[in-house]
């Protein structure tokens, strides 16, 4: 089973230059739909579920066509199994390192186990290295165990942790 990877600036690995078109990004909507469902719809009863069908079209779009974002798209047998985006952080004052924010990443159910996330999650960082970035970040829900243990056996390590105070 070979995995491809395309993105709107190359296809990954040893195949063809290509691009990603606005024709992709009802797909990429439909992984992110299935992200949203899958962890936010279990972790977090205030998340809009349906913000990929109501905002991410413009919003990937978006991302297609930026110049400091990007977004892998893995296709299994000429199928869309998962999609990664990310984008270069605005550089401040108040943190000396140049950062990428690993945004989102998403690989059907039926695909994982099979290295589709750890070579979409592997492409990211060759993207990163070629526009000055210093050190990537990831954000995954502390209670999505799976998530903390992949990117961790990916080599990223605990950084901060972000607390919720109800005020009802």
């Amino acid at each position: 089973m070979e995995t491809r990877l395309r993105s709107e600036r190359w296809w990954s690995g040893k195949r063809r230059s290509g691009k990603l078109k606005e024709t992709d990004v009802g797909t990429i909507v439909k992984l992110s739909s299935a992200l949203f469902q899958e962890d936010a719809g279990q972790r977090d009863p205030f998340m809009n579920l349906n913000w990929p069908r109501e905002e991410g079209a413009d919003y990937y779009s978006g991302i297609i066509s930026g110049e400091n974002s990007v977004c892998l798209l893995a296709e299994v047998e000429g199928h869309a199994v998962g999609f990664l985006t990310g984008y270069v952080r605005e550089t401040s004052s108040l943190r000396s390192v140049r950062l990428a924010e690993l945004e989102s990443m998403f690989v059907a159910g039926a695909f994982r186990g099979q290295e589709v996330g750890a070579e979409l999650v592997g492409k990211f960082p060759e993207w990163c290295r070629a526009r000055g970035v210093e050190r990537v970040t990831v954000t995954a829900y502390w209670a999505n165990e799976n998530a903390v243990r992949f990117y961790k056996r990916l080599g990223f390590e605990l950084g901060s942790v972000t607390l919720e105070l109800g005020l009802d």
